[in-house]
């Protein structure tokens, strides 16, 4: 482990679980890499990516205006409470704006193609804003977020974050055009998403938090949005440094399988690559605040003999600077070592079986899920029977709640299940929205090496 900041300052540091031995020809090595920013996760006096540090940052709230909210009528009242809490919240000096989504997209305030300062006479004027807000028209979310990306790229902020809120599904545009929104948002601003009632569509709502680093939650009942809001919005000013990617080199001829976020979720890192250099590459992972993340790496090594060591992957944390070159804030190693010790090579890393489980979770469920949709039961039967299983060998309970509530449990263990009659939308969709969504192992210092 190794991080660059000073001692007596705020830093990032990066830690490698690894089982580092492998079989004489053995050529795949894993590792749980974890991140934690410690003091509100700041560069320990680096500038940010853009040459201002302690330049404000900058949030838009994404509200859904659209016809449906009016179904009930309380649902658009608690979305303006909700976005009222949410203004309430920010930080004086934090820039804003606030969007109403329909079929178009539309500045509530401060309006002109600007964002406001927050201060108390601004927060007042945006409560009175969105108080005028009512329902009518229809949903295109590309054009929401296409808006929020126009307002908060239009002047220099350390943090780009937008909270976005939907009740329905994006009918009034193409996938091709939310997919288009969405790749010209990512790597802009990061956002929150949160799908209001059960009439959304779970992967519309989840594949924007994805793309944009951000989370994705249900909100069945709308009288629960203004607390959500408030935690988001909290959560939202308290991420101090933007930007931050995992930088991997690998040494001549391995090569990288795959990175993915494994805890507080699971998110699939790899195809989101970009070349930073001779056999290296980075990997988004959004904006910091006083956190701590693992991600899953993998990657694939020739084949030596026993003896052989070597250093198959250097991981760095690097923020982006002015100049375009990227500042490295902490580092860890994974390595190889090839023996003919048969217990050694075979025992895997608690970190990575851990996390190897939890992946295998969130696709069990989801796969359950969609055979149920699909009417095949014993798909489903088994597909939910093994998530059952996984979840309750982790002790994920969160996940084993909402599990029986679309599941009736016979024998957890062997993972017998059978498949209720009658489940209600919001337990389905909650189910399958928050699958992603990991427990943590308690880190444990990594095993000494052979011989010491």
């Amino acid at each position: 482990m190794a991080n660059f900041a000073k001692p007596d300052v705020p830093r990032f540091a990066v830690e490698v679980y690894q089982n580092e031995f492998l079989p004489e020809g053995g050529r795949e090595v894993n590792a749980i890499v974890t991140v934690t920013a410690t003091g509100g996760g700041s560069l320990g006096g680096l500038p940010a990516h853009d040459g201002t540090a302690g330049t404000a940052s900058a949030v838009a709230l994404l509200v859904d205006c659209s016809g449906s909210m009016d179904h009930p009528s309380s649902k658009m009242r608690h979305a303006r409470d909700a976005t009222r809490t949410a203004v309430a919240a920010l930080r004086d000096g934090t820039r804003f704006a606030v969007i109403a989504g329909t079929h178009v997209a539309r500045e509530v305030y401060p309006g002109g193609g600007r964002l406001a300062t927050a201060d108390d006479r601004t927060r007042e004027e945006a409560e009175q804003a969105v108080l005028r807000l009512r329902a009518g028209g229809g949903t295109a979310i590309g054009s929401w977020l296409r808006l929020a990306e126009q307002l908060l790229t239009s002047e220099p902020a350390g943090v780009r974050h937008g909270i976005l809120l939907t009740d329905g599904r994006n009918e009034h545009e193409t996938p091709e055009d939310l997919r288009g929104a969405l790749d010209l948002c990512a790597g802009r601003f990061t956002c929150d998403a949160r799908g209001v009632g059960t009439d959304w569509e779970v992967k519309e709502v989840t594949g924007i938090a994805t793309s944009l680093l951000g989370s994705a939650d249900i909100v069945a009942d709308p009288a629960g949005l203004a607390r959500d809001f408030r935690t988001m919005m909290e959560s939202a000013m308290g991420k101090e440094v933007a930007d931050v990617a995992l930088r991997l080199w690998t040494p001549q001829g391995a090569e990288v399988t795959f990175v993915k976020q494994v805890a507080p979720s699971v998110t699939d890192l790899t195809a989101r690559r970009s070349a930073a250099g001779p056999r290296s590459g980075d990997y988004p992972t959004g904006s910091w605040g006083d956190e701590s993340r693992d991600y899953h790496v993998c990657v694939r090594v020739p084949a030596a003999d026993v003896g052989r060591e070597m250093l198959a992957a250097r991981v760095s944390l690097v923020v982006p600077q002015p100049d375009g070159g990227a500042t490295p804030v902490a580092q860890g190693l994974v390595r190889a070592v090839w023996t003919d010790d048969t217990a050694v090579s075979t025992s895997l890393n608690p970190q990575v079986a851990h996390y190897t489980g939890q992946a295998e979770l969130a696709r069990a469920i989801q796969d359950g899920l969609a055979a149920r949709k699909a009417g095949d039961v014993d798909g489903a039967t088994a597909k939910l029977g093994r998530a059952v299983q996984l979840a309750g060998a982790s002790g994920h309970a969160d996940t084993a709640k909402l599990l029986a509530k679309v599941v009736d449990v016979i024998d957890e263990a062997n993972g017998t299940v059978r498949l209720k009659a009658r489940v209600e939308d919001a337990d389905e969709m909650t189910l399958d929205t928050r699958s992603t969504k990991t427990a943590r192992l308690h880190h444990r210092p990594p095993a000494p090496r052979s011989g010491t």
